[in-house]
């Protein structure tokens, strides 16, 4: 249809087309959208958006939140190697830095020291 076209004077239509599919929103719980969001950094966001029908935008979002979240929380995710011993000294990596903590180190120099490269921003 172009400007200035009169609707009136248009052909009717023959057929109508109704969607039945996935019209309303989904509605995901939070242990769902962790799951899909620790997928996504295992296997890539496009590929674990197409597995789980969801546009790459969205899950890009959730991944934001996630992270503002746990920003705002004051956690972060644990990596543990099973390789290493109990002994072993503990490597904290910030955007500010890296720490490593001596097994027998004292919690609030630790502490202190977090917080004074998280304040760093």
């Amino acid at each position: 249809m172009m400007p200035g076209d009169d609707v009136l004077m248009m052909p009717r239509a023959h057929r109508i087309e109704v969607y039945t599919g996935t019209g309303r929103r989904r509605r995901w719980s939070a242990e769902e959208k962790a799951r899909i969001i620790a997928e996504s950094h295992e296997l890539g966001v496009g590929e674990t958006a197409s597995r789980h029908s969801l546009s790459k935008t969205q899950l890009f979002t959730w991944r934001r939140d996630a992270q503002r979240k746990s920003e705002e929380t004051g956690f972060a995710q644990v990596v543990v190697d099973d390789a290493v011993s109990a002994s072993a000294v503990i490597e904290i990596r910030l955007r500010a830095g890296e720490v490593r903590v001596p097994p027998g180190a004292d919690p609030q120099m630790v502490t202190t020291i977090l917080l004074a490269l998280r304040s760093d921003r």
